[in-house]
C-alpha cells in the first residue's frame, strides 16, 4: 500500500484521539459520545470538502480550453508523457506566482496555476512547474495535503469562538484581542499538523520525478529562483485560512518572518536548485 494513505488516516487518528480524549476527560462516557460526534464531523468535513478549500482560499476558478489553450496543452502533453489523466485546471487571480495540486487521487486531481505564475514563466519553465504537481499527484502526495489542509483550517477556525465569550459591553477591541490571542495557542498547533502531514522530502522527491519527466532539470531550478524572487514581491495575505492552504503551493508564498514561518514546510529554495543542478550535472556526464 502506498504510504501518503496511511499518513493520512494516520493524521485523522491522532485528531480524532485527542478529541475523544478531551471529551472523557471533561465529561467522561457522555462527552466521549459528543467526540466521537465531533469526529464522525470532522472526518466528514476533511474528506469531502479538503480539495476545494485551497482552491477557495486562492479564488480558483476552472480554466477551460478555450480561455489558455497553452496552459491546457502543456498539461495534456505531459501528463500523456506521464502516464496519468488528465487534471482539471484551475486559475487562481493573484498577482503571487505559484501552482499546486490537489485531489484524493490521480482520478481526481486538479491543478492550479496563478495569474502571475502564468506572466512570469516562459513555456520550458512552465513544463517544469506542471511536471512537479503532477509528480505530487502521482505520490497521493495530495491526498496528505487535503487532509493536512482541512484540519489546520478547522483548528485556525476555532478561534472564532472569541465573538460568543463574554466580554465586558464597553471593550470594543476585546473578540479581536482575544481571537489574536487564541490564534497565537491554536497557530503553531495547525502548524504542526501541516509539517506532520507535507514533509520536506516529499518536495525534493516531486522535484526529481519532474526533472526526469521532462529531461530539463535546470528548467525547474530557473522556474524555483523566479518563484521564489516573485512571492517576495507579491507575498500572500497572511490570512489563516491561506496560511492553510501554503504548504500545498510549489514555494513557500508568504513572507519568511513572525506566525508566518511556523507554516512554511517547504525546504529552502536554494537547496533545491542545488540538488536539481547538481542532476544535471550528474546526466550530463553519463
Amino acid at each position: 500500500m502506498h504510504p501518503n494513505p496511511i499518513r493520512a488516516a494516520a493524521l485523522l487518528a491522532a485528531l480524532a484521539a485527542v478529541i475523544v480524549l478531551t471529551g472523557w476527560a471533561c465529561a467522561g462516557a457522555q462527552g466521549v459520545r459528543a467526540a466521537a460526534v465531533v469526529v464522525l464531523g470532522v472526518t466528514g468535513l476533511v474528506c469531502f470538502f479538503g480539495d476545494s478549500l485551497a482552491l477557495r482560499a486562492m479564488r480558483a476558478r476552472p480554466v477551460g480550453e478555450f480561455e489558455r489553450p497553452e496552459l491546457h496543452r502543456v498539461v495534456r502533453d505531459l501528463a500523456t508523457q506521464a502516464r496519468q489523466p488528465m487534471p482539471r485546471l484551475y486559475l487562481s487571480p493573484t498577482a503571487a506566482p505559484n501552482a499546486f495540486a490537489v485531489g484524493r487521487g490521480p482520478r481526481s486531481a486538479g491543478i492550479c496555476c496563478t495569474t502571475g505564475l502564468l506572466k512570469l514563466l516562459d513555456e520550458r519553465e512552465l513544463r517544469a512547474v506542471i511536471a512537479h504537481e503532477l509528480a505530487h499527484v502521482r505520490n497521493r502526495d495530495t491526498l496528505v495535503s487535503a487532509v493536512a489542509v482541512g484540519l489546520a483550517t478547522i483548528i485556525t477556525s476555532l478561534t472564532a469562538l472569541a465573538v460568543l465569550l463574554p466580554l465586558d459591553d464597553g471593550d470594543d477591541e476585546g473578540p479581536g484581542l482575544l481571537e489574536g490571542l487564541l490564534f497565537l495557542v491554536l497557530g503553531p498547533l495547525a502548524a504542526l499538523v501541516i509539517h506532520a502531514g507535507a514533509g520536506r522530502r516529499r518536495e525534493f522527491r516531486a522535484d526529481e520525478a519532474a526533472a526526469r519527466l521532462t529531461g530539463d532539470p535546470l528548467a525547474l531550478a530557473s522556474a524555483l529562483r523566479r518563484i521564489e524572487a516573485g512571492a517576495r514581491t507579491h507575498p500572500l495575505p497572511t490570512e489563516r485560512r491561506l496560511l492553510a492552504a501554503g504548504h500545498q503551493m510549489i514555494a513557500n508564498p508568504f513572507p519568511k518572518k513572525g506566525m508566518c514561518r511556523l507554516f512554511d514546510a517547504h525546504p529552502p529554495a536554494a537547496e533545491r536548485i542545488r540538488r536539481l543542478r547538481a542532476l544535471d550535472r550528474k546526466w550530463r556526464l553519463e
